[in-house]
């Protein structure tokens, strides 16, 4: 089980190293942004005192060799220049690494301190600061010595008194609902206690600030320098802490209890969300029961009608309740990715410039646990078979950076995402001869495909256009798994390209995953469900309108022929004959697609469930739900079935 330091301590390093690349961003469009260099600097300077809590030396120590530049860069000494900027980035990298190998093996790789002295020396120039390894300053030796000196704590038994701390608190404090002497007050095994006035002696009375902290709080603790650095572990910048006494065994002193949230294990979210889509359900089934009574009590039924619907309201406010707990940032799931970016660009010898926009969007969390493996499928595609080489690049009359552009945005109820990069493109007769190559579609199919419905081929299984093998997957190796994925968050995924110009790759994914809005359908004497998502269209028309083409049949809709199944055919089921023809109309496959029902259901939301045992061997069964009978209904994936 994860230790709650740790745990704190990665959700936090990973906003910070998420703030100091924010900021890289905008330093790399204005050097001169001022803001931008002094959120670099706090975050690098939180991380430095974030990390020391840890046995992460060679980070710590790199860190301080970055907070040293940045600092030279404040005081404009020196110009934060590209080779610079590109170091920071480095820095900031590695430190994202770091934190990785702490999650997972709770120690840094043994090369770490050669790794940190090379970025190090990466910070340094001619004209640059030099970045000394952290030790004790002169400010330090001098605060350390004024405050044994003071009376309240030269009565502390020297072997007693193990670490000293010296509180800063920022000016601003109070306006952010922090209480200093209560941050102070938390330091554990706390000995002896000093408010001082800021500026040496404290100000008249009617020249006071009272909404501003003019006060600095020093102490001494006999618990060790960890745990007292963990007391202040939310404003390491403000304080400094030092050992003054002998080294003794960490002290396990219990950590009191700070801010107003309840961590929540997820399986309990899940299992809370689960039941609010099955409430729904069983409100369903009060219905029919309300129509049965209708014929033998009216006044009973109309009385039950009102019930239901009351408690319909309640429960869809409790779903929706649930829905927002479950939101998250999808910030930790989209920050590693420029990273991930880079070093997949440096292995192939590219530069890439990778822009990140909307990170800050919320999502149902098990959409942002599932969302990270097909992006960077996605991202790497885009790095190694989008982005052409600087050489091919500058023939093209493109600059020899190659960008890639993921951007994130909410539209009501749905979250898209868009992948763009200006690379060489797709060639959709490239496309179709790949697919007729390796068997995956007729060459008289592939013929009539338009260019981009022959893009979509990209999505299907076994499908490639890459000439040879590289340290990553080519462009369209494993894309069926990256459609798999989306298709499992109940989403759907498009590409378009234009060749030498670049490719988009297009998501659109559900901001909430409790209940799934399906429309229910007749197939022969058999009632199935189809998720709405999945449909385009549906549409009337009449039978007669739907001719034999080949050995399949199809009509014109919308001015584009359209082929057409039968659903209950494709399912072995009896088929449609009525002299109206219902249509879905679907583009989750390779073409627009129509399938012909018996008849139109209702729309209802659903919990959907994976199908397991023989269900989930059964062919383009995305899942199954429970009818307000209790009956269960299969529930179709449509991409799997018309393709």
């Amino acid at each position: 089980m994860m230790d709650d330091l740790l745990e704190q301590f990665l959700l936090e390093g990973r906003d910070l190293v998420a703030q100091a690349h924010a900021a890289l961003v905008a330093l790399g469009r204005e050097g001169e942004d001022r803001d931008a260099l002094d959120s670099l600097f706090r975050a690098a300077h939180t991380l430095k005192g974030s990390v020391a809590l840890f046995d992460m030396a060679p980070a710590e120590q790199l860190l301080h060799a970055a907070e040293a530049r940045l600092e030279a860069a404040r005081k404009r000494h020196i110009l934060l220049d590209e080779a610079a900027l590109d170091a920071l980035v480095a820095v900031i990298d590695q430190t994202d690494r770091w934190i990785d190998a702490m999650e997972t093996a709770g120690r840094l790789d043994q090369d770490a301190a050669e790794r940190a002295a090379g970025l190090a020396r990466s910070l340094e120039g001619e004209e640059h600061a030099r970045a000394a390894a952290p030790g004790r300053s002169a400010e330090e030796s001098d605060w350390i010595a004024d405050l044994r000196a003071r009376p309240e704590f030269r009565q502390i038994d020297a072997q007693t008194a193990r670490t000293a701390f010296r509180y800063m608190p920022d000016a601003d404090c109070f306006f952010r609902g922090e209480d200093p002497l209560a941050t102070a007050g938390g330091v554990p095994d706390l000995l002896a206690l000093a408010v001082l006035p800021a500026g040496g002696e404290w100000p008249a009375l009617e020249t006071c600030e009272p909404f501003r902290c003019m006060a600095v709080i020093e102490g001494l603790s006999g618990a060790d320098e960890a745990a007292v650095r963990a007391a202040f572990r939310l404003v390491p910048d403000q304080v400094l802490v030092e050992a003054i006494g002998p080294a003794l065994a960490p002290d396990t002193a219990a950590q009191p209890e700070i801010g107003a949230t309840l961590r929540v294990e997820a399986a309990r979210l899940d299992q809370l969300a689960d039941q609010s889509g099955e409430l729904a359900v069983a409100i369903r089934s009060l219905k029919p029961i309300a129509e049965r009574l209708r014929s033998l009590d009216p006044a009973l039924a109309a009385e039950l009608s009102t019930a239901e619907e009351q408690i319909s309201r309640v429960a869809d406010e409790v779903r929706r309740s649930v829905a927002q707990v479950r939101l998250v940032s999808l910030e930790p799931v989209l920050r590693r990715l420029p990273r991930l970016a880079r070093e997949a660009a440096a292995g192939l010898g590219k530069a890439v410039r990778f822009t990140l926009e909307g990170e800050h969007v919320r999502a149902d969390k098990q959409m942002a646990d599932q969302l990270f493996e097909p992006l960077l499928h996605l991202v790497r595609n885009a790095v190694d078979h989008g982005i052409e080489a600087a050489e091919e690049r500058g023939a093209s009359g493109k600059p020899g950076e190659g960008q890639i552009r993921l951007s994130v945005q909410q539209d009501g109820a749905y979250v898209m995402i868009l992948l763009a990069d200006d690379g060489r493109g797709i060639d959709p007769a490239r496309m179709r001869e790949a697919a007729v190559a390796k068997g995956l579609i007729g060459g008289e199919a592939a013929g009539s495909l338009s260019d981009a419905a022959a893009l979509q081929l990209v999505f299907l299984p076994g499908f490639s256009t890459a000439n040879s093998a590289t340290s990553l997957s080519g462009r369209g190796v494993g894309m069926d798994a990256v459609k798999t994925a989306v298709d499992r968050l109940a989403g759907t995924i498009t590409i378009e390209s234009e060749a030498g110009i670049g490719t988009r790759v297009r998501l659109r994914l559900p901001a909430t995953a409790i209940t799934t809005p399906l429309l229910l359908v007749r197939a022969g004497d058999q009632q199935l469900g189809i998720r709405l998502d999945q449909i385009a269209e549906t549409a009337r028309i009449e039978a007669a309108a739907i001719h034999p083409v080949g050995h399949a049949r199809a009509c014109v809709w919308r001015d584009q022929t359209v082929p057409v199944l039968d659903l209950g055919s494709v399912l072995g089921l009896a088929p449609a004959l009525d002299s109206i023809a219902r249509l879905i109309v679907t583009d989750t496959g390779p073409c627009r697609t129509a399938l012909r029902v018996a008849h139109f259901g209702e729309r209802f939301d659903a919990v959907v469930r994976e199908g397991t045992g023989l269900i989930a061997a059964m062919p383009a069964v995305a899942g199954t739900t429970i009818l307000a009978d209790g009956s269960v209904l299969l529930v179709l994936d449509l991409a799997e079935l018309v393709a």
